[in-house]
């Protein structure tokens, strides 16, 4: 064949597929909820298609490509390019726009000589319709109220009901959970609730213009917990820490709660609400029950090593013998909240008095102040020192006690629970046993590298087996946050590693927070667990 005819054979061919192009780009009406497929032949590399739709419609569709390889374009109605939804797919590619015009067009390009694919819009919504579905709530009670607010502009059918009741409202939930409601009337800015099952400063939500304020939450039955609530809270300059403890300055007992604690407060600030559902675990041991009380005498110990003196306080139960062989040694940190808060010595006369565990001498050790509680507790090896060279013979000489790491416990909750691991880890030929409720093991030095982050849990792998016994405690809603592991996640994987080094580890854990008004109990249930009496 000659080069011109070649040439003329070329061009001919050219002319028919520009033709043919113009004709495979006469746009196809894309209707929505009606997907169209194509099968490319070798001379089919484009398709156009102009969705149904008025200006400002929202769009969603899908390109499914079943074989080949296809770009997706938006275009304008003269074909100039406005966005690409997809290069080269040889799947399916989701897409969404507005139709900022009806001339909005769609344009599906081969990338290979055959294949096929479908290509439809799903969901078309217009302007006038794109609106948020109307609000729905947890609570059928708040529900109602909304109505009624719309209604009639009244709220007040809805606080007879909680007034009745007592706040937090508690519905049923599904799946044998409960739903929990927080209420609060009549805020000028915002409330927030402290001690939320979340685990975080919860805000409370407007209801539709009216005086309610509300936040619902799903928990299990056996559910306790303290909380406030803090109306107005100021919005602060400054860093995110000072703005997050800014809740303090307003927060205070709910008034619509009916069950204050401690019911004595000197004000409604230093005074909390209490949620306990049906089946929240006993707590037997706390209350007064007219027995035989113990004795409490203090003293100030001075430690050179630290630098500092603290309180400490010495519990001997009634008709303590020091030669009893079954005695437990028990040192319990934060001091001032286990002598006041936690009722510790009157559940400590109950239990022995029932015979639930053996005769306990225990021992508070109070901190010199918030810095040197931050400073000291976390593993400290200068203040572990301290606990076994310095405070532990002081307390066997006042007590006449013998040494006996196997009946000597450690206990506390938070940064007190991590003290007593790490205490004991230091030294296990003192104290073999560690209470811990909700210990802080997401806890690590700093600088540490984030994949080391669960620094005590690293010292248990990476240390020899030891001869302690261990409670652990956590709260369901003591969960990660921000990024980082949080106290139920860290004490779980301490439990799989104490577990795996064979030290003996007793776990539970209590649908509540970080809370006092659950570590009361837990203390029992620890004791109980570690050291049980004749009676269990």
């Amino acid at each position: 064949m000659s080069l011109t005819t070649i040439k003329g054979a070329a061009v001919a061919a050219l002319v028919s597929m520009q033709a043919f192009h113009a004709l495979a780009e006469s746009p196809l009406t894309l209707l929505a909820g009606q997907p169209v497929t194509v099968t490319v032949e070798a001379n089919m590399a484009r398709r156009v298609f102009v969705p149904r739709a008025d200006a400002g419609d929202y769009l969603k569709g899908r390109l499914a490509v079943s074989a080949g390889r296809f770009d997706l374009d938006l275009v304008d109605a003269k074909g100039d390019h406005l966005r690409r939804f997809a290069a080269d797919a040889g799947g399916a590619v989701d897409f969404q726009f507005i139709a900022a015009d009806p001339e909005r067009r769609l344009v599906v390009t081969a990338k290979q000589p055959n294949g096929s694919y479908s290509l439809v819009v799903d969901t078309r919504v217009a302007q006038a319709d794109q609106r948020p579905p109307p609000p729905s709530y947890l609570s059928r009670i708040v529900s109602d109220a909304a109505a009624t607010f719309a209604a009639e502009k009244s709220t007040e059918a809805f606080w007879q009901i909680v007034t009745q009741r007592g706040a937090p409202l508690v519905e049923d939930g599904l799946g044998g959970n409960k739903i929990v409601t927080f209420v609060g009337r009549g805020a000028k800015r915002n409330i927030r609730l402290f001690g939320a099952p979340s685990g975080d400063h919860e805000e409370l939500l407007p209801l539709a213009g009216s005086d309610i304020w509300f936040r619902s939450f799903v928990v299990p039955t056996s559910t306790r917990l303290s909380y406030q609530l803090a109306f107005d809270v100021p919005d602060l300059p400054g860093t995110a820490r000072e703005r997050r403890v800014a809740i303090l300055a307003t927060a205070k007992a709910d008034p619509l709660n009916h069950h204050p604690w401690p019911a004595d407060a000197i004000d409604a600030y230093n005074q909390d609400s209490v949620l306990e559902l049906a089946e929240a675990p006993p707590q037997p041991w706390v209350e007064d029950k007219d027995n035989p009380q113990g004795q409490l005498t203090s003293f100030s110990m001075a430690s050179a090593r630290l630098g500092n003196t603290r309180q400490v306080t010495i519990y001997r139960p009634a008709g303590f013998r020091p030669d009893t062989e079954e005695n437990v040694l028990l040192f319990v940190f934060d001091a001032d909240e286990y002598l006041k808060r936690v009722p510790l010595p009157r559940i400590l006369d109950n239990m022995i008095a029932a015979g639930v565990v053996p005769p306990t001498v225990a021992v508070f050790v109070a901190n010199p102040d918030r810095e040197a509680r931050a400073r000291e507790l976390p593993a400290n090896d200068q203040f572990a020192d301290f606990m076994a060279e310095e405070l532990l013979p002081r307390i066997l000489r006042e007590t006449g006690l013998p040494p006996d790491p196997g009946r000597t416990v450690l206990a506390g909750s938070s940064y007190g629970g991590l003290a007593s691991a790490t205490v004991a880890m230091r030294h296990p030929e003192a104290f073999g046993n560690v209470l811990s409720m909700s210990g802080s093991f997401w806890w690590s030095p700093a600088g540490t590298p984030a994949e080391r982050s669960e620094y005590i849990a690293g010292l248990f792998t990476q240390g020899p087996h030891l001869p302690l016994r261990f409670f652990l405690s956590a709260g369901l809603f003591e969960t990660a946050s921000g990024g980082t592991a949080g106290i139920l996640e860290t004490n779980r994987h301490l439990r799989d590693v104490l577990t795996a080094k064979k030290m003996p580890v007793f776990y539970r854990e209590y649908a509540g927070g970080h809370d006092y008004l659950v570590w009361r109990g837990i203390i029992s249930d620890g004791l109980i667990a570690l050291f049980p009496g004749r009676h269990k």
